[in-house]
């Protein structure tokens, strides 16, 4: 009985080694609105912000709805891809496994969802960063059961992680006035609300284990579609642009200050709205053509808040900047992530797996 007892602890230490050695994969742990949202929102029956019909996800895979906000791929996927991460599942994905949360990570990201509990609340159903981070304590607790503490805390320190949230707590909470932000704060105390609460949700994460992470920054959001046709000129609106340059500032000091105080933390953040916004500005210097209108609309009728089977599509998603009234085209998010990718050096961190090709644009569906 005590050969057996030894052999068994012998096969555990080595399961253990394997899984957390030097050969073990490193995953990463996405938190985010639409932007990176693969999928959660189209598991979640009330929501009303899905992407879940065509034409989303028409340059992407088999051409079907996946979930995506866009026509292909999310900025955080293409990064992944060139860092030779894997692309983490939905956390609601029906076949998500602790093996699969072990070879790929996990995605949280949820359209509508913000920094602040009470952003998006008329999509009805969301999930803000607070409960993203609930839902990533809950998958630490899956992995702790599977592989062991010390062996989880191993893994989950080793990870790398994203979060991607702010654009939805001005677009969809403090500059509409049905929410009470609104008029309880002006622009300053606003974002000092919003950099506050996301520090102590860096804080929360780190407690955690997450020690590599970075904060995506926000583009120029008064320039998106939407936002164009509700003013009056149908130019960007400068007040959502200038909340959007005062938050990156805020934030990107915040995770300096972060970084040199909480342990073996690197925290970066990554901006690239001047480069978002020389996109828009000099769209033909990229191969664009259109900065200001989506691919995907109802022709003249405006705003066409989804895309929808009814939609009709432009001639070429790749001269579009914009998907929809909201998002970035698949092509848009590659100059974004490549800018990320040249500003923090990037390195590959899982071997030699080469990173998956920009998908060739399909025929558009009306010839």
């Amino acid at each position: 009985m005590r050969f057996v007892l030894v052999l068994t602890t012998l096969i555990v230490t080595i399961l253990g080694t394997s899984l957390n050695g030097c050969d073990s994969k490193v995953v990463q742990f996405i938190f985010g609105d639409s932007l990176s949202d693969v999928g959660n929102n189209n598991r979640l029956s009330r929501s009303l912000a899905k992407a879940n019909l065509p034409w989303y996800g028409i340059d992407f895979g088999n051409g079907l709805p996946n979930g995506r906000f866009s026509n292909g791929r999310t900025v955080a996927d293409i990064i992944g891809d060139e860092m030779g991460l894997p692309r983490p599942p939905p956390y609601l994905d029906p076949s998500l496994t602790e093996d699969m949360i072990l070879e790929k990570g996990v995605n949280y990201a949820s359209g509508g969802g913000g920094i602040l509990n009470e952003t998006g609340a008329y999509f009805i159903q969301r999930f803000s960063l607070y409960k993203q981070i609930e839902l990533f304590e809950g998958t630490q607790q899956m992995i702790a059961k599977k592989i062991g503490m010390n062996a989880a805390q191993k893994f989950f320190q080793e990870s790398r992680y994203v979060v991607a949230l702010g654009s939805n707590d001005f677009i969809n909470n403090y500059l509409m006035p049905v929410y009470s932000d609104s008029w309880k704060y002006n622009d300053d105390a606003f974002i000092d609300y919003m950099t506050e609460t996301l520090q102590g949700q860096l804080e929360l994460l780190h407690s955690l284990g997450a020690r590599q992470l970075m904060v995506f920054g926000l583009g120029p959001m008064g320039c998106i579609p939407l936002q164009r046709v509700l003013s009056s000129s149908g130019d960007c609106q400068d007040r959502a642009n200038k909340l959007a340059l005062s938050f990156n500032r805020a934030t990107s000091q915040m995770l300096e200050k972060m970084s040199g105080k909480l342990t073996n933390a690197s925290y970066r953040f990554g901006e690239a709205y001047d480069v978002v916004n020389d996109v828009i500005s000099n769209p033909y210097k990229y191969g664009f053509n259109n900065s200001d209108s989506p691919c995907c609309s109802f022709g003249s009728i405006r705003p066409a808040l989804t895309c929808i089977p009814a939609s009709t599509l432009c001639q070429d998603r790749s001269k579009y900047v914009f998907w929809d009234e909201y998002h970035p085209t698949d092509t848009a998010n590659q100059i974004i992530a490549k800018e990320l990718i040249k500003k923090f050096g990037f390195s590959r961190v899982n071997g030699s797996d080469a990173p998956s090709s920009a998908p060739a644009i399909a025929p558009s569906p009306q010839g």
